[in-house]
């Protein structure tokens, strides 16, 4: 099952062509959200102005459609592997520095073994 991040989520709700990737997505399978991308459309639509109903709606659709999965103690070790990891290589690129949000994200898609989708 493909796990969502903040972007896939956000997209879907835009109805953007990469949103309608994610719905077909949804449509035939199931998926995992990580608990923290709840809380980053959350702040995304708090900070566009979006009013509490709307964004709770937004976030029980979420709920509805996928498994949120929680960081546990195996997704905090992963991730602060995985951070350590992807600064080097920003560093490296000259890309922007990655958040811990990022490396929770690509964590649990590791640890589920299945496909990130961004």
């Amino acid at each position: 099952m493909p796990v969502y991040d903040t972007y896939a989520w956000i997209e879907y709700f835009r109805g953007s062509e990469k949103g309608a990737v994610v719905k077909r997505l949804l449509e035939t399978q199931e998926g995992y959200t990580p608990s923290i991308v709840l809380a980053e459309v959350a702040r995304k639509y708090r900070r566009e102005g979006f009013n509490e109903d709307d964004i709770l709606k937004r976030l029980l659709f979420i709920v509805s459609k996928t498994e949120v999965v929680t960081i546990d103690i195996e997704i905090s070790l992963k991730a602060s592997e995985i951070y350590l990891e992807l600064l080097e290589l920003s560093k490296k690129l000259r890309l922007r520095t990655p958040s811990l949000a990022d490396a929770i994200v690509y964590s649990i898609a590791m640890l589920k073994q299945d496909k990130l989708v961004t």
